[in-house]
């Protein structure tokens, strides 16, 4: 009887520890989304376009989110999106050089794009292939917007497309391994609660835009 009352006490802190994480979590990588996005001064080459992904707190969760997903989901998933993603991220690179949409709807359908992929993951959502493709692929190109309106202003654009290129790719392994890393931990729980955490930041993304 005094096992079971211990256990029984000890679960409940276990159950909400991936709660307090994805909180956490949510803290750190949060700030607001004026900050996003937004590199001031000269821009180089490689190492400018590395950087700007890192520098965008919406960039990098969605990113991250693109990993999870596919670690998550298993399967063709796991390097299918990771690949997508950087690929139509150039186009998106092209229409940011066209401007072809105001930067306003961008930012939004950024933050969109962080809640919608923070949610699919904390719902556990293995959605069919073509969806999921479909809807990365539509994100990446918002996301690849903001680096061709960069890109001009760079003193070498195509080693700046490069870096950011290889930046993203970077991130995408990252969450992968993260995704991989927690997958077995608590059934995939600490997995859905880091979701959460980056569809609260998409939320956050979209307050600031709404506010802004």
């Amino acid at each position: 009887m005094m096992r079971s009352v211990s256990n029984f006490a000890i679960w409940p802190r276990f159950q909400f520890a991936p709660t307090g994480l994805a909180l956490a979590l949510v803290l750190l990588l949060c700030p607001s989304l004026a900050q996003a996005h937004v590199m001031d001064g000269p821009l180089g080459g490689f190492g400018s376009g590395f950087g700007h992904p890192l520098a965008g707190p919406d960039h990098f969760l969605a990113m991250l989110a693109v990993g999870l997903w596919g670690a998550q989901m298993g399967g063709r998933s796991v390097w299918t999106l990771p690949a997508t993603f950087p690929l139509v991220m150039c186009i998106g690179g092209v229409a940011g050089m066209l401007e072809i949409l105001p930067s306003g709807i961008v930012q939004a359908g950024i933050a969109i794009s962080v809640l919608a992929l923070g949610a699919a993951i904390a719902a556990a959502w293995k959605a069919p292939e073509w969806v999921a493709l479909a809807l990365i692929s539509a994100f990446a190109i918002l996301h690849g917007i903001p680096h061709g309106v960069l890109a001009p202003r760079a003193s070498d654009p195509a080693a700046f497309t490069v870096g950011f290129v290889v930046s993203t790719g970077v991130i995408h392994v990252v969450g992968i391994g993260i995704g991989a890393g927690l997958k077995p931990i608590a059934k995939g729980k600490l997995v859905q609660a880091l979701g959460a955490a980056i569809a609260l930041a998409g939320v956050w993304f979209l307050f600031g835009w709404l506010t802004g």
